[in-house]
């Protein structure tokens, strides 16, 4: 029992944070009234990191590692079971059995103990002779239900898991009390009434013992008590009397067996029922925290004076605070960057009512490293809703879901572009007959040219729908298509082939002062990917960091490396100006180029053939003082190689 309670003490520590919005309140309407790390050849890059909490703020800490050990066990494991898994089975006899079995244990004692009271009163205050025989069966009993209560609570318990007594426990109860009863009822004689001694035992019997053994003390106890009238008697017409008398207490003692032990069998069931219900539903408070806390989109849970009482991680990140061990609720008045969110919450509970499409606000949150000196807009889109908690009628609460513009604006950007794709497919298509037939009408006329300032015009054609063509290529080759299974090639492997090739074809000498720097690492870094593509979306990078790069030595620097969680990164780096902060947003938007003679399809092609093999390309940007700021990143999962496979080695160059 006390191992269970501390697994639900620790249960309801680790999930506190979100059990206001999933247990405590009620729905209702409107209310009423970056990689920044040292690209250097003496360096190897880190993981990127959150931003962390200001230092001047260090009274804003709502979250408090308790110590350095894990979380409890069990308030991890009920989190990987599956959704429509069944209830676990019980590890414990029904609590309500169990108080049944103390009850008892007392009331034996309580009744040996009045039967040596009422011993006592007899011998000293009316004068009566001592029966010590009876005196000690007496005191034996009291011993033994003292005993009973005194004794340590074994490991296995004094029940099993179906709720019924332990076969030891029942002879030290059940049977010891049927034993000193009968040794009363034969030293005392007919002045005892039996019926009241074996009631207890035979109740104790009915309601923790087995249908069977429990009918079998109560058959017992009637062959007992049709003994001592047959015993007791010297006549037949007594014997008759005594008999009627004992066969009507028999049958009343058959009564209240059948009828307790039926009590208890529903008793047993309905524990097994409200067991049951109140796991599904730990179960499904479990499986609401961790959607939630898996959702992207920030949920806060606060009240009409601005405390937070509940917020999932994304709304941690959102508002810039760490994520700690265990969530304590803070107010949004303790730090200036909140003050938005705290008007907004104010005129909220003021007014009443939110727009259904959320409003949007702006938190300027402290820089990297807590410096408020250098603050970042983060711009939000706020929605509320409206619930009042159960446990106390009038307190209302408000749920405020938060999420980053700058995600909703790519998404819009990602699903028009999706439709843009198919529309260009299709208009792709359509091109390459007519294309076709302008360079062949060209080609014939320009053998029938004489002057040169036609074939001039004519060479211009030409070269416009080479142009063309290549246009119409790269947007068919990011068409929808058949997936196709790529092969398992060494990253490492295949970067530092493919880089070779591209330095001869680019006139790059292969030196130590070279322009192109590659580190790709010892270990083997199976990804899935095709050579091709590979080939693809390197070379597109390596083009434009060297367009745009310095020509120094290692102005671009390329590494594949292995990361955390499973997966591989390529980066790409130059050390050029760095791309202006209205051109970020549209690097991978199909037909937007700085070049007066750029298609614009190169970063979206690399874009559409990652997704293909579930990579994800993006521009990381790192800070002033570095050399190499411009960092573009493909992150790819790495594949585990079942025995026996292979990766595909590197073309030889």
């Amino acid at each position: 029992m006390k191992g269970g309670q501390e697994r639900r003490r620790g249960h309801r520590n680790g999930g506190i944070w979100f059990q206001t919005m999933v247990l405590g309140a009620e729905r209702t309407g409107p209310l009423d009234a970056d990689l920044d790390t040292d690209l250097s050849p003496d360096t190897r890059p880190g993981p990127s990191t959150a931003p962390a909490a200001s230092a001047a703020d260090e009274p804003v800490r709502p979250f408090v590692r308790r110590g350095s050990q894990a979380p409890p066990a069990a308030a991890e494991t009920p989190l990987q079971a599956a959704p429509d898994s069944p209830p676990r089975p019980r590890s414990e006899p029904p609590a309500p059995l169990l108080r049944l079995f103390r009850a008892f244990s007392i009331a034996r004692l309580l009744l040996g103990l009045l039967l040596l009271g009422i011993q006592g009163l007899v011998v000293f205050y009316l004068g009566g002779r001592a029966q010590w025989p009876t005196l000690a069966v007496c005191a034996l009993q009291v011993a033994a239900a003292v005993a009973v209560l005194a004794w340590p609570v074994p490991p296995d318990g004094y029940m099993a898991i179906s709720g019924r007594l332990r076969g030891r426990w029942a002879l030290a109860t059940v049977a010891v009390d049927l034993i000193a009863f009968t040794l009363l009822l034969t030293l005392s004689g007919p002045s005892v009434n039996a019926v009241a001694l074996y009631m207890l035992p035979v109740l104790m019997a009915a309601t923790l013992m087995p249908r069977r053994p429990a009918l079998g003390v109560a058959s017992l106890v009637v062959l007992l008590m049709l003994a001592a009238a047959w015993w007791g008697t010297d006549t037949p017409a007594e014997l008759a009397a005594a008999m009627m008398h004992a066969g009507i207490a028999g049958g009343g003692v058959m009564t209240v067996a059948a009828l307790a032990g039926e009590l208890a069998d529903r008793l047993a069931r309905q524990e097994l029922a409200a067991r049951n219900t109140l796991e599904l539903a730990r179960q499904q408070a479990r499986l609401n925290r961790l959607m939630i806390e898996e959702i992207q989109d920030g949920v806060m849970v606060a009240d009409r004076h601005g405390r937070v009482q509940a917020a999932n991680p994304a709304a941690l990140q959102l508002i810039g605070l760490p994520e700690g061990g265990r969530f304590e609720a803070f107010g949004l008045d303790r730090s200036p960057s909140w003050e938005p969110l705290q008007q907004a919450l104010a005129q909220a509970f003021a007014e009443g009512a939110w727009p259904e499409a959320g409003r949007e606000l702006s938190l300027r949150l402290p820089g990297p490293g807590g410096d408020e000196r250098h603050p970042q807009e983060r711009p939000l889109r706020l929605r509320m809703r409206f619930a009042r908690r159960r446990t106390r009628p009038g307190e209302a609460l408000c749920v405020l879901f938060l999420e980053d513009v700058r995600t909703l604006r790519a998404r819009e950007r990602q699903e028009r572009l999706a439709a843009m794709g198919r529309v260009s497919a299709g208009i792709a298509h359509e091109i390459r007959n007519p294309l076709a037939a302008i360079a062949q009408a060209n080609a014939l006329l320009a053998e029938e040219l004489l002057d040169p300032a036609q074939q001039r015009l004519a060479r211009i054609v030409a070269d416009n729908v080479v142009r063309l063509q290549r246009i119409v290529d790269d947007v068919a080759e990011v068409s929808p298509g058949a997936p196709r299974e790529a092969p398992v090639i060494d990253l490492g492997a295949q970067v530092s082939a493919l880089c070779a090739d591209w330095s001869r074809t680019a006139g790059i000498r292969a030196d130590r002062d070279a322009v192109l720097f590659v580190d790709a690492g010892d270990q083997p870094l199976p990804v899935r990917f095709d050579i091709e593509h590979l080939r693809r979306v390197l070379v597109n990078l390596l083009d434009n960091a060297l367009r745009h790069g310095s020509g120094q030595p290692h102005a671009v620097w390329v590494r594949a490396c292995a990361r955390p969680q499973g997966l591989i990164e390529l980066s790409v780096a130059s050390d050029g100006a760095v791309i202006a902060p209205d051109v970020e947003p549209h690097l991978f938007e199909p037909f937007f180029s700085t070049r007066s003679r750029g298609t614009g399809l190169g970063l979206y092609i690399c874009r559409e053939l990652c997704g293909r093999y579930r990579a994800a390309i993006e521009f990381r940007p790192r800070g002033p003082g570095a050399r190499h700021r411009n960092v573009f990143v493909v992150t790819m999962p790495r594949v585990a190689l079942a025995s026996g496979v292979t990766t595909l080695p590197a073309a030889a160059s």
